[in-house]
């Protein structure tokens, strides 16, 4: 099935009237929210230019990870299964789409779950519902994926590069891999040996997919004390397909729990912290024991969005509260690209727009998911700017949140040790903590400037900062997740010569 047949069909057969009817409860909610006037914008502009490829390039808010009516369920009863709409997830996928809009996404994914057969169910039913959604909300770059049922892991966004044969391989890497796909149930299918064998199958294709793991320490059942993903199996799926594999959800999905009396994230076990992953959310955690071995493993924000918490759920509609911002232009490849190569900061609540971090020598600097590399005489300093921006106007929930402080992060890169269960990187430290009198304006945004001295080692920086006044993020409770944001850049290396 082609993309552009099926969007020639829909573009001469759809009206206006008709994408009211076809989007159902979403076109509902967005004609009568109070809320309409509050959407962020999809991109912004501005911050300091970059050099290369960067022409056109602007911060663009997404979402990889996001439920439609395709999240059903099946009746294994028949042969084959008999697959029914809506039991997990209810919306229609361009609903999410119109949701995504209005709430200032430039691009979303549709990551059904799966199940036996599922990969049929992807092909013949889903794709040509995204397809027809694509036409009625262009706005929004909409790609095609699942989220995957990763051999011997929990769940993971799979996504598939936009060209002319998506669909089929996607379908491909589903019922080949996929561990539930397989009827009748395949226990070969969920080992870690599967998932290796998928990984190296994908980074031999000739558009690349990307793999991002979801609530990663959604089944940890204590502080460092992990359920179905491990240090380990991300080590080794990273080696295999360093490329492919490239991160988790540093803020997982289904944040509106505490306003329906449920566990922010799901994480029913063990918390989450400021909505953040404990594997994100610790400093000198799991996240900064793999920069620390120099691994480019990149930290992501989703809905996870299945039925919103006004109508029974616990989720926030895509880009209502949890936005991924790709540096890239508005086009397919250059967001996966953005994906890919770190191009990425996360927050919450629209508590800023933007954020901007460089790191500069003598003679060259380095942006966001970049290196820079210092020679001799280039190693008694390196400058430092953070730059964001403020929310102008109000967040999604009728909020003006407010920057109360920024951290400066910075671990060395010492390369990958012995140990593949490490969960640490003792050199990670907060070297700078910046208040509302450290930063000043410039235009829209807020400049902070710091200074490294005696550089002598490989480094990375990275930056956080919030609403609250906690030191570090506490454990979520039933708090509001409104009054508790945050934003998180990913890291910029430092390379000594």
């Amino acid at each position: 099935m082609k993309d552009r047949t099926i969007q020639d069909e829909a573009s001469s057969a759809v009206s206006r009237r008709q994408l009211v009817k076809y989007a159902g409860v979403g076109a509902t909610f967005v004609a009568a929210s109070p809320l309409a006037a509050a959407t962020t914008a999809a991109a912004t502009e501005g911050g300091p230019a970059r050099g290369g490829g960067s022409r056109r390039r602007a911060w663009r808010a997404g979402d990889h990870h996001v439920h439609s009516e395709y999240s059903g369920e099946f009746d294994t009863s028949t042969t084959p299964p008999t697959f029914h709409k809506g039991a997990d997830a209810v919306y229609p996928i361009v609903t999410n789409a119109i949701m995504a809009k209005h709430f200032g996404l430039s691009w979303a994914m549709c990551t059904d779950h799966g199940g036996p057969t599922h990969s049929k169910v992807n092909l013949e039913l889903a794709y040509p519902d995204l397809l027809r959604s694509r036409v009625l909300v262009p706005e929004v770059l909409q790609f095609w994926g699942m989220e995957f049922d990763a051999p011997a892991l929990d769940h993971h966004t799979l996504m598939i590069p936009h060209h002319a044969d998506e669909a089929q391989q996607l379908f491909e890497l589903e019922s080949r891999f996929a561990k539930y796909d397989a009827f009748p149930n395949d226990p070969g299918r969920n080992t870690e040996a599967k998932m290796v064998e998928f990984l190296k199958t994908a980074k031999d294709m000739r558009n690349k997919p990307l793999v991002i793991a979801h609530h990663a320490s959604r089944s940890a059942t204590g502080l460092g004390v992990y359920g179905q993903d491990t240090p380990r199996e991300f080590r080794n799926g990273n080696n295999v397909a360093p490329d492919v594999y490239v991160g988790f959800e540093g803020s997982p999905g289904h944040q509106a729990g505490p306003l329906v009396g449920r566990a922010r994230g799901g994480y029913g076990n063990h918390p989450t912290y400021g909505g953040f992953d404990q594997m994100t959310a610790r400093v000198g955690g799991l996240w900064d024991a793999l920069l620390g071995e120099g691994r480019r493993w990149w930290i992501t924000a989703t809905s996870d969005s299945h039925v919103h918490w006004t109508r029974g759920g616990s989720d926030f509609w895509p880009g209502e509260y949890s936005k991924t911002h790709v540096y890239a232009r508005q086009d397919y490849a250059d967001i996966m690209d953005g994906l890919r190569n770190g191009r990425i900061w996360v927050g919450t609540g629209d508590l800023i727009t933007g954020l901007d971090l460089t790191v500069a020598g003598r003679h060259r600097s380095a942006a966001t998911g970049e290196t820079l590399v210092l020679g001799r005489r280039d190693r008694d300093q390196v400058d430092i700017e953070i730059r964001f921006r403020p929310l102008d106007g109000r967040n999604a929930n009728g909020d003006h949140p407010e920057v109360r402080r920024v951290d400066l992060i910075v671990g060395q890169v010492t390369g990958p040790g012995s140990d593949l269960d490490s969960d640490t990187n003792p050199t990670t430290k907060v070297v700078a903590r910046f208040g509302p009198s450290d930063w000043r304006r410039q235009g829209r945004d807020q400049v902070i400037r710091y200074t490294l001295r005696d550089v002598g080692k490989d480094l990375y920086v990275r930056v956080r900062g919030t609403s609250t006044d906690e030191a570090e993020p506490l454990a979520d409770g039933l708090e509001s997740p409104w009054d508790d944001l945050w934003f998180y850049s990913n890291p910029v290396f430092v390379e000594v010569r």
